[in-house]
């Protein structure tokens, strides 16, 4: 009986061991994914240039860097710009305010949005589907106005669906920054 019941405590015991044996190896938990994914988002953000436009430049010691207590928090609410002065004839075709979050040129005038996820002001209310699509699609919440330049758009549309998404997901965890964007100022057609 002794011996019947080591036995019995043994293969038990085996099967625990194996049971957690495969658990351990059949991936990483959804939490491990999730910080994954966030991770790449980071990355792709980081190397896609996103605060070269979206993150508000300030005058330092070295001269313009980038105001990364307004990171990614599109062009300052309070800094109102003046009508653009005229380019003359030549190669010029654009300018850049020095915060370099507002650009104009024959477009008309636009200005860097508000990545960060603020209910009111940025990307807060957005859905992921939404961000993916306005991306595809290069219009603004994916079915309005045109995305103004100089947002590459067209490049990220070439991204994949994994690194949109992981692109969005990055945004959600920023902090985020009450600021409200100007609107894009459209050239009549000529």
């Amino acid at each position: 009986m002794k011996r019947s019941t080591s036995i019995l405590v043994l293969i038990a015991a085996s099967a625990i061991v194996a049971t957690v044996t495969v658990a351990s190896k059949s991936g990483p938990s959804p939490i491990e994914e999730k910080r994954a994914q966030i991770k790449r988002g980071e990355y792709l953000v980081t190397i896609g240039g996103c605060n070269d436009c979206h993150t508000p430049l300030r005058l330092g010691a070295n001269g313009p860097e980038p105001d990364m207590s307004r990171m990614l928090s599109g062009h300052p609410q309070h800094v109102t710009m003046p009508a653009p002065p005229k380019l003359a004839e030549g190669p010029w075709e654009s300018i850049g305010s020095a915060t370099n979050t507002a650009f104009a040129g024959p477009w008309g005038v636009s200005y860097a949005r508000n990545l960060t996820p603020d209910d009111m002001t940025g990307l807060g209310i957005w859905t992921e589907e939404m961000f993916v699509t306005t991306i595809r699609t290069g219009r603004h919440w994916g079915v309005s106005r045109p995305i103004m330049p100089p947002m590459p758009w067209f490049n990220y549309a070439k991204m994949s669906d994994e690194d949109l998404r992981s692109v969005y997901a990055y945004l959600r965890t920023l902090k985020p920054v009450r600021n409200q964007v100007p609107d894009a100022i459209i050239a009549p057609k000529s």
